[in-house]
């Protein structure tokens, strides 16, 4: 049985009929004989509804399997699927801030620039979306890119490539990332005036040779880098050793700083020496962005930053700051403002807040959170609990073996804070200083120069610092900003704007969508692009939207994507 095709003509021309038909055998003919069964009518007035009913009742009557096989068209081949959700939302947020604009016209023409900006714009975004996706090195992105992922414009790419965008980016840096800081602020209408400022560090492998560098950290020119230049400027590695917040001194390593807006967007960042101080940067930071922005800025930092030089310099051009204070420091300003009393004001869920006046230039307010009052507690409970064990019939140990036990007791700074010695040498808990911790759990003391922000602003602010650490810990976990598979400073600089410019992305689609990262990746890598080919060519189509990536779509307001992406005829 089979749909039969006849021609007639008339006056309009040709017309073509269908109809199902089966042969049958004519003996006096000796041959078998088309018979039609049934006339579907002129080919260009078909009700194909009608058809695709028709098509579904007889496919009930077989098997799923056999069903699928009789539908699918014998000569059309499956060639590949790869995910294809990931990279169109990023694209499309990468486009609607102009990012790609911004790429395409950084540098000047003749002075090194790419001859197509269209291609190194497609690399550079494609490397973002690889940190974003399937964090990797450069040459498992390249495989990424040509083989696990669609990306608009560019259908595979080499590793060269990568090394040529990431030296092309390095060298127009500063330029990008001010375009980009003012798309984002616009387009996105940003509140700028509070800007949270963290910096942290990773490790790399080994140490680089010392060159001459500005103020900022950055190498001088090359015609400078001899030895006569160490009067102009400092001399030393990008990977250097310094010190490490994650206890590996042993390690050369870098400096990263990231400035974040109120919600959580990451507006820029910054690469340092390994051995570069927190207390100096931040004024580098604060002069850069102060020609970046007009408005008032309060600067939010931690307790790492508090310096009275630090705070003189953030005070300067009518900016502000609130910074974090450290309650063990000992400092009278310190002692004074827990010394105070007064009543708690509850200012947000498992958080109150207190103002002290002790100075005449700076407001302090103390802020305490319940919840982390009862770790604390708990904590100290624990770390008590094994002290006493540890030191638990000792006095009739000998003085060596005491003061044995003693130094690797002071080898952990949490046992360390509760234990005294007496005058004779035994080992005590030293219960004046519990005492004093108890004071102190689940609170913090902030700083600030204000002197017309609310102290609930002031404490609900600090908070938000908290935005900043989860920024690093993505930059960590999520982007892989580390381990670094570059040797060379340019390259390790510019694999640190890549993250930036990825987690810039991730953190507007969580803004937008109410939902993290993590959970809105896993459900946009399920929307795949299936390649078929056939007689008549090659085409791209893409998997049916689950109701899951409408709703995601819906909150980021990104268009649904077309189900045939790409047509390509078979050559004649």
């Amino acid at each position: 049985m089979y749909v039969k095709t006849t021609k007639r003509e008339n006056k309009s021309g040709t017309v073509r009929y269908l109809h199902l038909a089966h042969n049958e055998w004519d003996p006096a003919a000796g041959r078998a004989v088309p018979k039609v069964l049934f006339t579907f009518g002129r080919e260009d007035q078909l009700d194909r509804d009608a058809v695709k009913r028709l098509v579904v009742s007889l496919s009930k009557l077989l098997d799923p399997g056999d069903a699928l096989a009789a539908t699918a068209a014998s000569d059309l081949e499956f060639v590949s699927s790869v995910s294809f959700g990931g990279t169109y939302v990023l694209d499309h947020l990468w486009h609607s801030l102009c990012i790609d604009q911004i790429v395409a016209r950084a540098g000047q023409p003749k002075r090194g620039r790419p001859r197509d900006m269209t291609v190194t714009e497609r690399v550079l975004f494609a490397l973002v979306a690889n940190r974003a996706l399937a964090p990797s090195s450069k040459l498992a992105a390249a495989d990424w890119i040509t083989n696990d992922a669609r990306i608009d414009g560019l259908p595979e790419i080499g590793e060269r490539s990568c090394y040529r965008a990431m030296d092309w980016l390095h060298e127009v840096t500063d330029e990008v990332e001010k375009q980009v800081f003012d798309s984002v602020a616009t387009l996105l209408n940003l509140e700028v005036d509070l800007l949270f400022f963290d910096t942290t560090y990773f490790e790399l492998e080994e140490p680089d040779a010392p060159v001459a560098r500005d103020d900022t950290g950055r190498p001088l020119p090359d015609s400078t880098t001899s030895d006569q230049a160490g009067s102009d400027g400092n001399r030393g590695g990008f990977r250097v050793h310094g010190k490490s917040k994650d206890s590996r001194d042993d390690l050369p390593q870098i400096v990263i700083g990231m400035a974040v807006t109120r919600d959580g967007i990451p507006v820029r960042c910054w690469s340092w020496p390994g051995n570069a101080s927190d207390q100096t940067v931040i004024r580098q930071v604060k002069d850069e962005m102060r020609d970046w922005t007009r408005s008032k800025i309060v600067w939010v930092t931690d307790r790492g930053f508090s310096s009275a030089e630090n705070r003189r310099y953030l005070r300067q051009g009518d900016h502000a700051y609130i910074i974090g204070e450290k309650l063990r420091s000992g400092s009278p300003e310190v002692k004074a403002a827990l010394s105070r009393q007064g009543r708690y004001t509850e200012i947000a869920e498992n958080m109150r807040a207190k103002e002290v006046r002790i100075s005449d230039t700076d407001r302090f307010v103390i802020c305490h959170n319940p919840d982390a009052a009862q770790r604390d507690q708990h904590m100290r409970e624990q770390l008590v609990a094994h002290l006493e064990e540890l030191i638990a019939d000792t006095d009739g140990l000998s003085d060596f073996k005491r003061g044995e036990l003693r130094g690797k007791i002071a080898g952990k700074p949490g046992l360390r804070r509760y234990l005294r010695t007496t005058p004779a040498g035994k080992l005590r808990i030293d219960h004046a200083r519990i005492k004093a911790e108890e004071n102190l759990d689940g609170k913090y003391l902030l700083r600030c120069s204000d002197p017309h922000l609310p102290a609930e602003d002031i404490a609900l602010g600090y908070k938000q610092l908290l935005e900043v650490e989860r920024g690093w810990r993505d930059m960590k976990q999520i982007i892989d900003l580390r381990p670094v598979y570059h040797r060379l400073e340019a390259r390790i600089r510019a694999h640190v704007v890549l993250c930036w410019l990825a987690l810039l992305l991730i953190r507007i689609i969580e803004t937008r969508s109410g939902t993290t990262w993590h959970q809105a990746r896993r459900e946009l890598q399920r929307l795949h692009v299936g390649t078929f080919t056939g007689p008549t060519g090659t085409f791209q189509q893409v998997t049916t939207l689950t109701k899951a990536q409408r709703d995601l779509l819906a909150k980021l307001g990104i268009p649904h994507p077309k189900q045939i992406l790409d047509l390509q005829p078979a050559p004649r």
